[in-house]
């Protein structure tokens, strides 16, 4: 497991990292860009895990064909994931489209607006290229090699940190493009991640036998509705979780920028530990989809164990560190002191969901590794959508709690969800 997710784990705290460097420059360049970056993102966000859950489809197929032996046939699920990944790009487009016509709609402050726009258009203009790697790094994912999508972030993410630092303020003779500078390097990163893990699939020895179904096979359409029929209750699954925060934003803007300034930082913060114990989650998916491929329900259930002790072990240990600086947090992003006062003041609900999200996560995509997906739609509509966001409301607006009131819905979404999936899982896989 550790040998599998480890890889997985660094490659998500290159994102992270990535995360990190985006608001702390941002930040220190203004408070207004950071305000309005914190609505942008967020909304990208519920957009990008959706694109995420979609192609995680393709897992428990390549999984199994790889715990076979039948790589021929893992490489014609990579030609179908493709396809379909870049029309689910074509409609999120659309979608994000009309979202943008209607943003001056959403009771955001008058003077984000400027900067919201022309950051939104360039992070709009990178979902295709997006939805493009996914497909490469969970085929790659599932036949355990975890390792390439996490060079190929490292060093996409090392590109898009020095393009923000050439183009926010204006370096090395650039222009000084603001927030729209950070969402320039992102698109640019975005696109040439996706054209290196092409190129490298291509041309690999080693994926030599993969090629050989993806491009002399016969279309599929078998495949390609099993794809189908897979990737959209994930995706609606981890869609509607990242709605309990993204569309949170929302409300966050109705308290005032400094608000959105500091849920952004503290976004920032849960991604840190959501993206680390995601990588663990995601090594438990393609082991727990190796051994469903052997028809191995004892390894499926140790797997997802194993898994869910690694990620307790590791919450403990990110936790007490940044539980430890809380006080400090605020000013690593900005200079403003009601925002630094304000993120400390969110880290007590921060901390109390952390275990409901470890849990979530790995029974989440044990069941994902089993290819068991459609009950997770709905358990996850009743968990982030009749509790958290409801929860978020009555805490944030009628008991006059604030910002606070709005995260103190989290660890109520999240925990309902981990313990349903675990029960779920458990009933399915009884030897």
């Amino acid at each position: 497991m550790l040998s599998l997710g480890i890889p997985i784990m660094v490659g998500q705290l290159g994102m992270i990292i990535l995360s990190f460097a985006d608001t702390l420059m941002i930040g220190h360049y203004g408070t207004a860009e950071l305000g309005a970056a914190s609505f942008v993102n967020n909304l990208f966000t519920l957009c990008i895990i959706f694109c995420t859950g979609f192609s995680y489809g393709l897992t428990p197929v390549v999984g199994g064909f790889y715990g076979n032996g039948r790589l021929t046939e893992a490489g014609r699920a990579l030609r179908c994931s493709v396809v379909a990944n870049l029309l689910v790009a074509l409609l999120l487009v659309g979608v994000m489209g009309v979202l943008y016509l209607n943003v001056d709609r959403m009771g955001q402050p008058a003077e984000l607006l400027p900067l919201i726009r022309p950051y939104y258009l360039t992070l709009l203009a990178s979902l295709p290229f997006v939805m493009l790697f996914n497909a490469f790094k969970q085929f790659t994912d599932g036949i355990t090699q975890t390792r390439v999508a996490m060079w190929i972030l490292l060093i996409g993410n090392a590109c898009n940190i020095l393009g923000n630092w050439l183009l926010i303020g204006g370096r090395c003779g650039c222009p000084e493009l603001g927030l729209l500078g950070a969402g320039v390097s992102t698109l640019l990163s975005r696109i040439g991640m996706a054209v290196a893990f092409v190129w490298l699939v291509a041309r690999a020895p080693r994926f030599a036998r993969y090629r050989v179904g993806a491009l002399r096979g016969g279309w599929s359409g078998a495949l390609f509705r099993r794809l189908q029929a897979l990737g959209w209750p994930i995706a609606l699954q981890m869609g509607m979780e990242t709605a309990s925060f993204s569309l949170s934003v929302i409300m966050v803007g109705w308290i005032g920028a400094v608000a959105l300034a500091s849920h952004q930082i503290m976004i920032t913060i849960s991604q840190f530990t959501f993206m680390i114990f995601y990588g663990m989650g995601a090594a438990v998916a393609v082991r727990v989809s190796n051994f469903k491929g052997q028809n191995d329900l004892q390894n499926v259930r140790r797997s997802a164990a194993a898994g869910f002790h690694l990620i307790l072990a590791i919450a403990v240990f990110l936790l007490s560190l940044l539980f430890a600086v809380r006080w400090q947090v605020g000013s690593w992003f900005t200079e403003n002191v009601e925002v630094s006062g304000m993120v400390a003041a969110l880290f007590i609900p921060f901390l109390l969901y952390q275990f409901g999200d470890g849990l979530q996560i790995t029974f989440a995509n044990a069941l994902r590794g089993i290819a068991d997906v459609k009950p997770m739609m709905y358990i996850s509509f009743f968990t982030y959508f009749v509790v958290s966001l409801p929860i978020g409301y009555i805490c944030g607006f009628v008991l006059h709690w604030g910002l606070v009131g709005i995260w103190t819905a989290f660890p109520f979404g999240l925990t309902t969800a981990g313990l349903l999936f675990w029960y779920r899982f458990r009933s399915q896989t009884k030897c």
